[in-house]
């Protein structure tokens, strides 16, 4: 659990280390870019119900904290959610990362063997040869 730390809260905000990451890239983007935005979630079940939100502003510190030394593979998808979500007029929503499980595709003459690199398959091209 990464724990964000805004302004001089005595509050500090504890977040999933992966889902903190990818707001870090969203919230630094909008400050870089002198943006100011708000940034809500809802409560943790082991906090008091309800939802919070921040007004973010370039000239108030901000610290992220994470608990894992090694920083985690990003979801340019989710990046793109989050930014989306800044841009709007509710400003940033902690939404869950949205998971592809669509099937990959395949070629026929490509076997797919579990454990071994897969090579990227053009799904336009596949569509065609089809």
């Amino acid at each position: 659990m990464g724990t964000l730390y805004y302004g001089d809260s005595g509050t500090p905000i504890g977040i999933e280390d992966r889902a903190l990451a990818h707001l870090k890239i969203a919230i630094t983007t909008k400050l870089r870019r002198g943006e100011s935005f708000t940034l809500s979630w809802r409560h943790a079940e082991d906090q008091p119900r309800g939802r919070s939100t921040l007004w973010l502003h370039a000239s108030i510190p901000l610290r992220f904290v994470f608990d894992e030394p090694e920083a985690p593979e990003l979801s340019r998808q989710w990046i793109e959610d989050l930014m989306r979500s800044a841009n709007s007029t509710g400003g940033i929503q902690l939404i869950p990362e949205q998971l592809d499980t669509d099937p990959i595709p395949t070629l026929p003459e490509q076997p797919v063997q579990v454990g071994v690199d897969v090579q990227e398959v053009d799904a336009a091209k596949n569509a065609q040869t089809a």
